[in-house]
């Protein structure tokens, strides 16, 4: 089908564009024939040109000169985005980083496709910020400038859990009120529908910020920052006491979006003098080691690897910090996932049930609960989902297309 629409999921962690063919959608191949491209960036030092998806991983993988980036989205509607910094050789900002991003991403469609896109129709959670209409407000003209700064002429958008609905639409048994509980890499977005003919009934649409590179934080925070030195103690360098590791290093440390701005001058010198006076000076020397060599990635994506081997219930499941230290690691069994995420599960089951109460639906009522995102893999979400909706038939979409299906349907609208 000719069409000048490119349908765009932008997500945390991982994009995907698509266009709608024939009576389908056709998922463009944007990564070395993969349909998901990893939303990652990766600057070398040298000021070569800018990589990304799995590309800018394997550069931080082989220990190439430069600076990784991952979870841009996460910063939308925040001062943040517009905050130049040097990297890869010259001052950029996010906002000018995601541009690139999706300037690449278009050029690649348009290369797979041979069509021209002046359109875009773009996935956007229901809330960027759940707590903040303004700032909520100020990430979609952050990413609507994006998009226009890329080369779109126009680009509109449609809530993620919205077109995941559109895209599940023949899934399950027709006629029934259905539930979409789409977890992504920082949001988690819940719609409810009823089947209306060729399309879904929208009645009601949620969602909070809260998602995987949330799970991984708070793993991280309790199993990984204390082998480096979080939870310790530093002796005055004047008088008698000890005073408390400050926390506020340790929680950029553990988020995906600042990892790379704690690479600094002025940071390093801190944590070099909390290693002098510390308690604990092997511990603070791991944090010290962590950020000299750049290695804010690697722990977060041993977290991560240790939570999904947890999730699925691997009991000697290890966080693997050799690269820190030879033989560093911390055990994480199911039980220890749970524990520390239980805040983050009963949030989400407080948004869940939020938006069944908006949709005037009682959790009875539903007929099916559609879960969508790579982060509704953890267990723990449907198990909520279920005592949520006792009735319901529990199905898995495509976890990691179903937005961008939908966003390409919609485009026929």
């Amino acid at each position: 089908m000719q069409t000048d629409t490119l349908a765009i999921d932008f997500g945390t962690s991982n994009s995907a564009a698509a266009v709608p063919f024939e009576h389908g959608v056709y998922r463009i191949p944007i990564e070395h024939g993969s349909e998901t491209l990893p939303t990652a960036v990766f600057f070398p030092t040298d000021g070569g040109a800018m990589r990304i998806g799995a590309a800018a991983a394997e550069a931080l993988i082989a220990g190439e000169d430069g600076r990784y980036m991952r979870a841009l989205k996460s910063v939308l509607g925040l001062p943040l985005v517009h905050e130049t910094r040097l990297i890869g050789g010259r001052r950029r900002s996010i906002a000018e980083i995601i541009t690139d991003f999706l300037i690449e991403l278009r050029l690649r469609a348009e290369t797979a496709t041979g069509l021209q896109f002046r359109r875009a129709l773009s996935g956007r959670p229901v809330h960027f910020h759940s707590a903040d209409p303004a700032k909520d407000a100020q990430a979609e003209d952050d990413l609507r400038a994006c998009y226009l700064a890329a080369g779109f002429d126009e680009v509109s958008f449609l809530a993620e859990p919205e077109a995941a609905a559109m895209a599940s639409h023949g899934m399950g048994a027709a006629d029934t009120t259905g539930l979409i509980v789409d977890i992504g890499g920082g949001t988690s977005d819940f719609s409810v529908f009823r089947n209306a003919g060729a399309r879904p009934d929208i009645l009601a649409n949620h969602g909070i910020r809260l998602g995987g590179t949330d799970f991984d934080h708070a793993v991280s925070m309790a199993h990984a920052m204390p082998l480096l030195g979080l939870g310790g103690e530093l002796r005055r360098e004047m008088g008698e006491g000890l005073l408390p590791v400050p926390r506020a290093p340790y929680v950029n440390l553990s988020t995906w979006a600042k990892i790379p701005f704690l690479y600094t001058a002025e940071t390093r010198r801190m944590v070099s003098g909390m290693v002098r006076v510390a308690v604990d000076r092997q511990k603070m020397a791991r944090f010290a080691t962590v950020l000299e060599l750049e290695l804010g990635h690697e722990l977060a994506f041993a977290v991560e690897r240790g939570k999904i081997a947890a999730n699925m219930g691997a009991d000697a499941g290890q966080i693997d910090m050799g690269f820190i230290e030879p033989g560093l690691s911390e055990p994480i069994t199911p039980a220890r996932l749970g524990a520390v995420l239980a805040d983050n599960r009963a949030l989400l089951r407080k948004a869940a049930a939020e938006t069944l109460q908006i949709a005037g639906v009682d959790g009875q009522q539903i007929g099916r609960v559609i879960l969508v995102g790579g982060s509704s893999l953890m267990g723990f979400v449907s198990d909520e989902m279920r005592a949520l909706c006792p009735g319901a038939e529990v199905l898995r979409s495509e976890a990691f297309t179903a937005v961008v299906d939908g966003l390409a349907l919609a485009t026929l609208r």
